[in-house]
């Protein structure tokens, strides 16, 4: 995989305001995040997308180029935007990065790895479906739904006061992450931010 390769980063969320607080969007915050640290505004892409590009690490050859991208389909139809911006911008499958909420890990923590199943995850699945699975995940823990509460009303719930209160550190740690392994590579950002 040579340097000069594209690097497409997607957040995985659902399009529009009723849904931009919800724990299954956490993958947008991230995005949202990444975009303003990259100094860029999303525009609109024909792949049914919001893009934004620009470069990530040091300036010069240590830097990357870089697609920050939120799909403005629905969660369970991510793969086809996410395919139609990989044969646009020509990255390949392993410069893919998908940041998306994960049900079995504690909330704010993060697992970060390359290939993989869907664990029931319907943006996950569909990438998967169109792309393969050797596509690399930041997995952002939401934690498990209390007592009997459905996981798709939890999925689609606002993350809590409680949790609010730390969503910031952990979506900002999030982006770190998603830096880490582009700079540095996989193995580096899992032994720093793997919890």
């Amino acid at each position: 995989m040579a340097d000069a390769d594209p690097w497409l980063v997607v957040g995985l969320g659902n399009p529009g305001p009723e849904y931009a607080g919800n724990r299954h969007n956490v993958g947008f915050m991230v995005a949202d995040l990444l975009a303003e640290r990259m100094g860029g505004r999303f525009k609109a892409h024909k792949a049914r997308a919001q893009v934004v590009e620009g470069r990530i690490g040091p300036p010069g050859l240590g830097s990357r180029r870089v697609v920050v991208a939120k799909p403005l389909s629905f969660m369970n139809l991510s793969g086809g935007p996410t395919t139609a911006l990989r044969d646009f911008y020509k990255v390949p499958v392993a410069n893919i990065i998908a940041i998306h909420d994960e049900l079995d890990i504690d909330f704010g923590a993060l697992r970060l790895k390359l290939g993989g199943g869907d664990n029931g995850h319907n943006g996950l699945k569909s990438i998967t479906k169109s792309l393969g699975a050797e596509y690399h995940r930041v997995r952002f823990g939401i934690g498990r739904p209390p007592g009997r509460m459905q996981v798709a009303d939890f999925v689609l719930k606002d993350f809590s006061s409680a949790e609010r209160r730390e969503l910031d550190y952990f979506v900002d740690r999030a982006a770190d992450a998603v830096e880490t392994l582009i700079v540095d590579g996989l193995e580096r950002a899992q032994s720093t931010y793997n919890t």
